[in-house]
């Protein structure tokens, strides 16, 4: 049976499905007996049902269908029907008497109702302020009126066009209302407990107005700046030297004479001019409030943003969030919000660049593209590096966030955009444009936006998970070298090779391969000396027929395949072409015999006796695990997780999961597929039992595990479940080293995991 109000006690983070992000919160603050205003709860069950009585499902479906939601005229259009049809609905009798009773039993004074979504305010999927939130409601007609328009902003143009962009199911989604007493704050805000531009864990960040705080969560006024430091014995500190106090010549209030209009429950006052320039906070209380939100956050475990109101010399708190926009600088938002979309796509490798655009049909063209041009192609390909890191910013036609145009920029530090469908017809050469790298986007023009330097003040975390790399370029090794990382997790051969340009075998035959072997060995030694003693995991070549054609005479040696991503790779090539792969044997061995902290990976193995004949291979070449030589297989084939105690009985150190190729493998989705990039999952259960049989067996058998995929790049919930799952290691992307490391620390911190103190494996 459908639950219609839920009380504060009743629910917890767990509920989020039914009492939304915000309700969820409440319930956790109430629990932890933090000032919460009583209320009450409106469940995201009521929702579902009253579009079920209303029979309102079929006509916003309609609404929706193959709604183009970059189009602002359709978005705008769209979302004025589908809100029409919510209000324009009857409320249910039953919904109505059970809210009503709530309503009574908290006094039928005034409240404020507010949104909940059932994915709002999630770390992964931010749809924070989205939904609509109404004060100064009074009278049981008007809080039925508020609850029905706060359904009906569920489609709200602005969150249409989120979900859309995340590839949310509109009616999936469910949405929760809270109705709360009303706080008449003389003084309100937000607290973030991690300033969240610096990204500075010491620091604490308030911002206070006078009056209701939707004037500082909307933008309106310039809030006071309170900065607030942690001190080493847990107490802290008011920075007066950076503390801004702002002048504020009017305030929110209640108006004490509304109309029936909702809209019209709050008025904006004069304040005096003789108070407008005084501190908002005494330090007194910016240090109160301070104490006040890491009890929040000490709950939670993780850096939270509050919203919080000051009443009769009473602090309480109205939410908690995650931050989840450490490092970004909220202002970056507001240059674009104007700005024309001439390309829509998938985010890839954040960040903001401009440019004029230079078209690359294919790698003939690669030397048009000059120090910071916009280099936009259908796909990119090891070829494309040079060109690829010459420019400002990279947009594809084609591929997803495990591309190889992703996986690259990110590498490097540029804004990319993959899946931007058109790219190559609706951009030319010379046009100027702006590539959002975190939001997907390519603007018309050169978009201005300030930046600022950051670093990062707080030593990392200590952690017994230990947190690698994925490294491909050796320009950059020194640089990510000197970051808090345990090692090169995924060192890809691939760099390496497509910047020597010509095909091993077509060098062997005019007497050159000792060439090959000397590029290849320095290439490797670049990060081997780097990072010493730390691990770097050398990945053996795995570059695909279609790659290894676009070398210098590839075309004599490499069939054309219809798939090349399950065709002629990985541990079966060596074995078919025994020769080249003594030249990349012999370069390993080079480099060990100087530095031994290089591990040797064999991916894209089929069968234990592949691993049995690589590995044998190997040993012919002297690198053999008797000598001290780790060797590691990647899992990245279905049959590796089925047979995977038929593989450790071959002899190995280590597995690695190979998470980009194992889940399209599991699922039957090319990665690099836009049509099937909703179906491109690391977290579908199919493919969370690969990852969790995988784990759970190499510890049993005393074989280190790891993952140097995407995903944990991507998403920190996954981050947390191979942690409690008991991975030994997680690889990332450099752009997300210091985030994951805080995830990793959090769970071992909550699963009472103490660091260790042993080198790495």
């Amino acid at each position: 049976m459908a639950r219609i109000v839920l009380q504060f006690n009743e629910v917890g983070q767990g509920d989020i499905p039914l009492a939304g992000g915000k309700g969820a919160s409440l319930g956790e603050m109430v629990k932890a007996r933090i000032p919460v205003p009583p209320g009450f709860i409106i469940s995201a069950d009521a929702y579902r049902q009253f579009l079920e009585e209303s029979s309102l499902q079929e006509g916003l479906a309609e609404v929706l269908s193959n709604l183009d939601h970059t189009n602002t005229s359709a978005l705008e259009t769209a979302s004025q029907k589908a809100m029409r049809l919510i209000m324009d609905a009857p409320f249910p009798t039953r919904l109505a008497e059970e809210i009503a009773a709530a309503y009574r039993a908290l006094g039928e004074g005034l409240v404020a109702v507010r949104s909940s979504a059932t994915a709002e305010d999630l770390p992964e999927a931010s749809f924070a302020r989205q939904q609509s939130t109404f004060l100064n409601v009074q009278g049981l007609s008007h809080v039925l009126q508020a609850v029905q328009a706060c359904w009906a902003s569920l489609f709200g143009a602005r969150a249409i066009f989120y979900r859309a962009e995340h590839h949310f199911d509109h009616l999936k989604v469910g949405i929760a209302v809270i109705v709360q007493r009303m706080v008449q704050s003389q003084v309100s805000g937000v607290l973030f407990t991690v300033d969240p531009v610096s990204r500075d864990r010491d620091l604490m960040v308030i911002e206070a107005v006078y009056g209701l705080g939707e004037a500082v969560v909307g933008g309106a006024l310039v809030p006071d700046f309170y900065p607030v430091r942690r001190t080493p014995k847990g107490t802290f500190r008011l920075d007066k030297e950076r503390m801004r106090i702002s002048r504020q010549p009017w305030k929110l209030v209640r108006n004490p004479h509304p109309s029936p209009n909702l809209e019209d429950a709050n008025l904006r006052v004069d304040i005096p001019p003789e108070e407008q320039a005084r501190p908002k906070l005494t330090e007194e209380q910016v240090l109160a409030l301070a104490t006040l939100g890491a009890r929040v956050e000490s709950h939670y475990r993780y850096p939270v943003d509050i919203e919080w109101a000051l009443e009769d010399g009473v602090f309480y708190i109205l939410q908690a969030r995650p931050i989840t926009t450490l490092g970004e600088a909220r202002l970056q938002e507001e240059p674009f919000l104007r700005a024309p979309v001439l390309l829509q796509g998938d985010p890839a490798s954040p960040g903001i660049a401009s440019g004029p655009v230079r078209i690359v049909r294919s790698p003939a063209e690669l030397a048009k593209v000059r120090e910071g041009d916009v280099l936009v192609a259908e796909m990119t390909t090891p070829d494309y590096v040079p060109a690829m890191k010459r420019a400002s910013a990279i947009v594809t036609e084609r591929g997803g966030r495990t591309c190889h145009a992703a996986i690259v920029s990110r590498e490097m530090g540029i804004p990319c955009v993959v899946g931007a469908e058109g790219a190559l017809a609706k951009l030319h050469d010379g046009l100027e444009v702006t590539v959002h790298g975190s939001l997907g986007k390519v603007y018309a023009g050169v978009i201005a936006v300030g930046t600022r330097g950051v670093e990062e003040k707080r030593p990392p975390a200590r952690t017994r998970t230990r947190l690698y790399v994925n490294l491909a370029d050796p320009s950059l090794a020194e640089r990510i070298a000197q970051r808090p990382v345990d090692g090169v997790g995924l060192l890809r051969a691939e760099f390496i090779i497509a910047h020597m340009g010509m095909h091993p075998r077509w060098l062997m035959e005019r007497g050159r391969g000792q060439e090959w072997v000397d590029n290849l060995a320095k290439g490797v030694e670049t990060f081997a000396k780097a990072f010493y003693p730390r691990p770097v995991v050398y990945r053996l070549s795995d570059l695909k027929t279609n790659e290894y054609r676009n070398l210098q005479g590839g075309k004599a040696y490499e069939p054309e395949e219809e798939n090349p991503m399950l065709g002629w790779r990985g541990a079966r090539r060596y074995l078919d072409d025994p020769q080249v792969f003594a030249l990349e044997a012999q370069a390993i061995r080079r480099v060990r015999e100087q530095w031994d902290n290089l591990f040797v990976m064999v991916p894209f193995v089929r069968t234990p006796q592949e691993l049995a004949q690589v590995k044998a291979l190997l040993e012919q070449a002297g690198l053999r695990r008797e000598d001290g030589l780790t060797l590691w297989m990647m899992v990245e084939v279905p049959s590796n997780v089925i047979l995977l105690e038929e593989f450790l009985k071959v002899g190995i150190d280590g597995v690695s999961i190979g998470s980009n190729d194992l889940t399209q493998l599991v699922l039957g989705a090319d990665r690099d597929n836009a049509h099937l990039r909703d179906v491109f999952d690391e977290r579908d259960p199919a493919v969370l039992w690969c990852l969790e049989r995988t784990i759970t067996i190499a510890s049993r058998h005393g074989v280190t595990s790891s993952i140097c995929g995407q995903a944990p790049s991507f998403y920190p919930d996954l981050t947390e479940r191979l942690v409690q799952w008991g991975i030994t290691s997680v690889s990332v992307s450099p752009d997300v080293i210091d985030s994951t490391r805080e995830v990793i620390a959090t769970v071992e911190r909550r699963l009472g995991i103490l660091p260790s103190q042993e080198g790495a494996s």
